[in-house]
């Protein structure tokens, strides 16, 4: 067997890329416009704290324990199918939440949803990687990162707007228009690539791949990276209330760090692609930068500190993450690509649920100041693990 072959110009063009943009695009903003509304809603549709958690919840449960299983079903049957079929299944689940007034309806299109993005969000980035071999790893990323994090940004005050102007019927409607037409607009631009031919694995070949350095060292990269980022969501406008700034202004330092990981990715991917940054070099500076950024509200919170902190935090998030997804699909065998990719980002959702947790607990125990620095530390330590060079893997490799 031959080593896949770069796909042909006219594959791997802005039309045929974009639709899969479009994908992480519904991914990150159905999470987050939900989120929120679920938390300025609680209270008019009788949520406890414990249930609201519970509902927030769902989502990435369903993603944490689906992920790598949609990404192996798309190295089986190819990438497209799963992408296609997970739109719509969320298009439909997401038909659930027109009868949101009741919790239980709520939780099972929450559930639901994540279940469905399970399939289309890593089947995604596995499409990425394939489209973008042959030297264009970083760009792709850098543009597929960036449109995931501008979900991240609009989504909830979007998701704010619809459900003020008509409840969670019409947020649940027009998630489910967007999953719709984002489906039909893959199915319709997006090359077949079909599925590779692959060895069968056993279960021993199965751990030895996860526990292979280029892809622990790079997922470790990503999940630091994302745990400081669900850190950041959570607790820079917490501490931006404690030092005399309205609501406003902690939602503001938020978008502060979604603002620079959506400017900075497109940029670090194209310098990677020109080897004018190296992965091990590009993610260091990346994590000492989110380190540093937190590191700084922790020891000195204020009211200039925390919009610092926030730009230091997400420029660093949008230097690491295309430069760790790259280097995943530069290294790994192209017929286990979507299995990679389910399992890096099922590091990611456990650095997103574990990076919140740790600062949480600590700062129960201390005080917030501690359980920040501890993170930092965390993120810091990171860095050390090198990224290996390079070297494209082979088929069954």
């Amino acid at each position: 067997m031959t080593p896949e072959k770069p796909l042909s110009t006219g594959e791997a063009t802005r039309p045929a890329t974009a639709p899969l943009y479009a994908a992480g695009f519904v991914t990150a903003f159905g999470a987050h416009s939900i989120a929120a509304g679920l938390g300025a809603e609680s209270g008019n549709i009788g949520l406890t704290l414990l249930n609201l958690g519970i509902l927030l919840a769902l989502y990435d449960v369903a993603e944490v324990f689906l992920k790598p299983v949609f990404g192996a079903l798309s190295d089986r049957i190819g990438a497209k199918p799963v992408i296609v079929g997970g739109l719509f299944a969320f298009a439909a689940l997401s038909l659930i939440g027109l009868g949101a007034a009741d919790p239980l309806i709520l939780a099972l299109a929450r559930l639901g949803q994540g279940a469905a993005a399970s399939a289309f969000s890593p089947s995604s980035s596995a499409m990425v990687a394939r489209m973008a071999r042959g030297g264009k790893a970083g760009t792709y990323f850098g543009r597929y990162g960036s449109w995931k994090s501008l979900g991240y940004i609009i989504g909830p005050p979007l998701g704010a707007g619809l459900i003020l102007a008509g409840g969670f019927p019409l947020l649940f409607g027009t998630l489910s228009a967007l999953a719709a037409v984002t489906a039909v607009w893959v199915l319709v631009s997006v090359p077949h690539l079909a599925p590779l031919p692959r060895k069968r694995y056993t279960l021993m070949d199965l751990a030895r791949q996860v526990g292979e350095r280029r892809f622990l060292v790079p997922t470790l990269v990503l999940a630091a990276a994302t745990g400081a980022l669900g850190a950041a969501v959570g607790f820079l406008p917490a501490l931006a209330t404690r030092h005399g700034m309205d609501a406003f202004a902690g939602t503001a330092a938020v978008s502060v760090v979604a603002l620079g990981s959506v400017l900075t990715q497109p940029w670090v991917g194209r310098l990677r692609d020109r080897s004018a940054v190296t992965d091990n070099r590009g993610s260091t500076t990346g994590l000492l930068l989110i380190a540093a950024g937190i590191g700084l509200v922790a020891a000195a919170p204020g009211v200039v500190t925390i919009f610092v902190a926030a730009a230091f935090i997400g420029t660093g998030i949008g230097a690491v993450t295309p430069l760790g997804f790259a280097h995943l699909a530069d290294t790994t065998p192209p017929e286990r690509m979507g299995r990679t990719m389910g399992s890096a980002e099922l590091g990611r959702e456990l650095g997103d649920a574990g990076g919140p947790l740790l600062v949480g607990g600590i700062a129960t125990a201390t005080a917030l100041p501690f359980g920040l620095g501890a993170l930092a530390l965390l993120v810091a330590a990171a860095s050390i693990p090198r990224l290996g060079p390079v070297e494209p893997a082979g088929p069954n490799n």
